[in-house]
């Protein structure tokens, strides 16, 4: 399964016909198995956007298995995301304590407490993408990587590892 075979349930989903608790309980989507966090992140909020189907439209959504992983906070410095969205993390990561105060306030206290965001981005093993590649990339949470990789630049504080939906084969 692909993201375009999902094109009328994201059509209905777009007219506002559809909850995400409606959206989740749609049997193509439950066959999957994906945490509830990776399956709202990734398909819910995203899979109809034309730039991150272009990016991850020709994975096949059945082989992909999710863990939720620990990762070392300096991983991220070199992480990159699809191509559509090239430069993105860099660029939030100019100004993180913008993209951190135009959130709710308890996304700031979270950063200032405990130096981590308070939901994992979703991330995916490159090889899924190109099987000769090897590393991670960003698939959503690129403006939560991009204020982690800022902080760590201004010296701000940040948790030594931090979690993240982990996509393999």
């Amino acid at each position: 399964m692909k993201l375009s075979g999902l094109s009328p349930l994201m059509a209905h989903r777009q007219d506002g016909g559809l909850s995400y608790d409606r959206f989740r309980a749609d049997p193509a989507l439950a066959s999957l198995h994906w945490p509830d966090d990776v399956l709202e992140q990734f398909l819910f909020d995203h899979g109809d956007n034309a730039a991150f189907v272009s990016d991850y439209g020709g994975l096949d959504l059945r082989e992909i298995r999710w863990r939720l992983e620990t990762i070392p906070a300096a991983d991220f410095n070199e992480m990159p995301t699809g191509a559509s969205d090239a430069g993105c993390i860099e660029s939030y990561s100019e100004n993180p304590e913008h993209w951190v105060t135009v959130r709710p306030p308890q996304v700031s206290q979270h950063w200032e407490e405990h130096g981590t965001w308070l939901r994992p981005p979703i991330l995916i093993a490159r090889r899924l993408l190109d099987p000769s590649d090897s590393g991670l990339q960003v698939v959503e949470g690129r403006t939560r990587v991009g204020v982690l990789c800022g902080r760590l630049r201004e010296g701000l504080h940040v948790a030594t590892h931090h979690q993240a939906w982990v996509g393999h084969a």
